[in-house]
């Protein structure tokens, strides 16, 4: 068996992924034979359908998708907002990425969704698209997580963060609702949050161009910012080890790593701790940060 990590930062990282992609190709040797890279997935800076997290990515569509088509990787586009009304639906920018990555020629692209209203419109003129239930739903009940499962519309569906080590519950699941379980690993955020959903609402207002004061976490580690080290020790964290000896053989195959509003330098450290093994970390840092041409900081 096989598992497929879903990467961050189709638009935001794509000059790492224009190291890191070959690199995974031409040295399978260097990563473990038993992952892959099942999409990369993300959204341009100001992007009206965004959601999740402010997007910052500025590659030009047209050259991030000629790089998943060379290396015949699903690119996902991160459309959750959570606000969008009938009057959002004709953003010409939007459309124009719906009409660019639903011409992939090797494999299927698909949208990260939160509106039900935008997947109807996506569906009627787009229909070359796979669908993610996004994780900005935060479904945290178990029950709530089945019927998202069981919807068709959805090829993979991500819970919340909190339901990851609910193996009792996810053991009951069946083998069609394994597959479509996609588990979002490295969270940092407050086990105990109770502001996930307005956090995430904040986002969607500014994708849409409201003014909106920022979102205030009351997390107690909220002024650390992200720190790998703090989301290991995250009671809902998935490390390799939980993947290979508890998730794997309970017939889960899909891990999502978060990360879009990073830095290059911190999404290649859960590329060499996700898929690289240990003892050819050393040479992949040294084929990305030797390249004078990507700025990791």
């Amino acid at each position: 068996m096989k598992i497929s990590y879903h990467l961050p930062g189709l638009f935001e990282f794509y000059e790492l992924y224009k190291l890191f992609l070959p690199l995974f190709r031409n040295h399978r040797e260097y990563f473990y034979d038993w992952c892959e890279i099942g999409s990369i997935y993300g959204a341009p800076g100001d992007c009206l359908w965004g959601g999740g997290r402010v997007g910052f990515g500025e590659e030009a569509p047209e050259k991030v998708a000629g790089l998943m088509n060379e290396y015949n990787i699903s690119a996902r586009l991160t459309f959750s907002n959570s606000l969008i009304e009938d009057k959002h639906l004709s953003d010409k920018r939007c459309n124009y990425l719906c009409s660019l990555f639903e011409k992939s020629r090797n494999v299927q692209n698909g949208i990260i969704i939160y509106s039900d209203l935008l997947l109807e419109y996506i569906k009627a003129r787009y229909p070359g698209f796979y669908f993610v239930s996004s994780t900005t739903k935060v479904l945290t009940n178990f029950n709530d997580l089945q019927t998202e499962l069981n919807r068709k519309d959805f090829q993979y569906v991500v819970p919340d963060f909190r339901l990851n080590k609910k193996m009792d519950m996810l053991n009951s699941l069946t083998d069609h609702q394994k597959r479509k379980v996609e588990f979002l690993c490295n969270e940092c955020c407050s086990f105990e949050c109770t502001d996930r959903k307005k956090c995430y609402e904040n986002v969607s207002r500014k994708s849409l161009g409201e003014y909106c004061d920022d979102h205030i976490c009351h997390s107690p580690n909220a002024g650390r910012g992200y720190r790998f080290s703090d989301a290991m020790k995250n009671p809902g964290f998935i490390g390799i080890d939980d993947i290979q000896n508890s998730y794997m053989p309970a017939g889960f195959t899909n891990f999502k790593i978060e990360g879009r509003s990073l830095g290059s330098a911190i999404i290649l450290e859960f590329l060499i701790y996700y898929m690289t093994k240990p003892e050819y970390a050393l040479n992949v840092r040294e084929e990305i940060y030797l390249d004078s041409m990507l700025d990791l900081f």
